[in-house]
């Protein structure tokens, strides 16, 4: 019988609600597929179909929660560079809190520290190319010149990541720490912008 494209559409909504449901009841370690294909009523090979693996499983859920994001760079600059990445990355940490204790255990197996070629891709390794591009948007609007050098971008890459791992291990109220560090690493990397422009553009909206 042949699956009809709505069907496919709803077994990998089901797939996702209970993954999501197991994930928050059973953590990172205690979810497997084969919990999520039984939770979803699907076969283990089925669930295969749609997911690679449990990290891709959590990827989709992660990258669906930061759309729901509703940062558009598209506005162009609305504020500094810094008031600007503070405001997108933050909206994009908010985004994901429901999934916050499961991503302090998965963010590894989730995220590589190096931009990579998509040969041996990671789970997250399309996030990390949007959120990449995004960035570039934003520092575009505020007249830096694209495309950046890859070791700005990695720079930036590493910066956020350890961000990502601290707000996931963050217990201070609202997560105030992260702020803090969210704050002090941005102008660390709005600091290390190389060429002239960059940094002129930079000083211009400190004043």
């Amino acid at each position: 019988m042949r699956i009809t494209p709505q069907a496919k559409i709803a077994t990998r909504e089901r797939i996702l609600t209970s993954a999501a449901k197991l994930f928050a009841a059973n953590g990172w370690d205690g979810t497997t597929t084969r919990d999520i294909a039984i939770a979803a009523q699907v076969a283990t090979g089925t669930l295969f179909n749609y997911f690679q693996s449990k990290e891709a499983i959590l990827a989709a859920l992660v990258t669906e929660a930061l759309a729901k994001a509703k940062y558009d760079v598209e506005q162009g600059c609305r504020q500094s560079l810094e008031e600007d990445l503070f405001a997108f990355m933050y909206s994009g940490l908010k985004s994901l809190r429901k999934f916050r204790t499961v991503l302090a255990s998965a963010a590894e197996t989730i995220f590589s520290p190096i931009a990579r070629s998509s040969a041996h891709a990671w789970a997250g390794d399309s996030i990390r190319a949007h959120h990449l591009e995004q960035v570039e948007r934003i520092l575009a609007a505020h007249g830096i010149s694209r495309p950046m050098p890859a070791i700005t971008l990695q720079l930036y890459w590493t910066l956020y990541l350890g961000i990502f791992a601290y707000w996931a291990a963050d217990n201070s109220p609202r997560q105030e720490d992260t702020l803090a560090l969210l704050d002090h690493s941005l102008k660390l990397f709005i600091g290390s912008l190389a060429g002239p422009e960059g940094v002129k553009n930079h000083a211009r909206e400190s004043e």
